[in-house]
């Protein structure tokens, strides 16, 4: 956690709606982006944890670009951390506070630990396996995690990314969002695993399954009582970046979203 804290105090909030031109480079698309907060918070934790932990693996979004055999190795790791330095990158170039780090633990195929970080408030909420989901302020205060009770489809708020989706997929899944109550997307997982384990969405979908993207928000919500599986009813391993994933309530709410609305 002090790690997390640091690098954000030092890379990440100094250049909030303070980046030059040379501060924000395009990856795939002009909604894909990339800054030097990434690229330099990622440095500076990444270099905290090998100064602690030399043996264990570390993943990382920006380094994942240089080496994409990290993430399947991180099935048979004795140890890693995975790193999302900014989670909602494009939100942060465009001057949004809905962003922040992600940082999971794991240990021989399983999260064991996850932590995700708002830069801007400086709250944390964190979670360890079987310890429950705590969300801890800036202010010192600590509030155990709760997900939302289970209620009817057309009473949940929740939403389905469908970014990576493709057609008819894209097209029916968005259709059938009519049957709830409230969609809504924010384009920061950091920001969407906090409201669905504090309770205050029902449930996420994702289709693509990055691990620094959704590895330590999948506990925290475990931990906070919810059910999460992928599309075909398995469980989300760390090494796995395909198959989509459903957060809900309960088994039950999750088998009513995968029919409802994933269709």
């Amino acid at each position: 956690m002090a790690i997390v804290a640091e690098a954000a105090a030092r890379e990440i909030l100094p250049r909030f709606r303070n980046l030059g031109v040379d501060g924000v480079s395009e990856k795939t698309s002009a909604i894909d982006v990339v800054t030097e907060a990434d690229l330099l918070a990622e440095r500076h934790i990444t270099a905290a944890l090998k100064a602690r932990f030399p043996d264990a693996l570390t993943v990382g979004e920006e380094a994942y670009e240089a080496d994409r055999s990290v993430v399947p190795a991180l099935a048979d790791a004795e140890l890693a951390f995975v790193i999302d330095p900014v989670d909602g990158t494009f939100n942060f170039a465009s001057g949004s506070p809905l962003f922040g780090t992600i940082l999971a633990v794991v240990a021989k195929g399983e999260t064991i630990a996850g932590i995700i970080h708002d830069s801007v408030l400086g709250d944390t909420v964190t979670a360890i396996r079987d310890s429950g989901a705590y969300l801890r302020r800036r202010a010192g205060q600590v509030t155990r995690l709760a997900v939302a009770p289970a209620v009817p489809l057309s009473e949940m708020a929740g939403l389905i990314s469908w970014l990576y989706l493709d057609e008819p997929d894209r097209s029916r899944i968005s259709t059938n969002m009519a049957k709830i109550r409230m969609p809504f997307s924010l384009n920061c997982s950091a920001y969407e695993y906090w409201l669905i384990a504090s309770g205050r969405i029902h449930f996420i979908g994702h289709a693509r399954l990055m691990p620094w993207d959704h590895l330590a928000g999948v506990l925290i919500h475990q931990e906070a009582g919810g059910f999460a599986a992928k599309f075909d009813s398995t469980p989300y391993l760390p090494a796995e970046t395909t198959g989509g994933i459903i957060l809900a309530p309960d088994e039950e709410s999750w088998r009513m979203i995968r029919r409802e609305i994933i269709g």
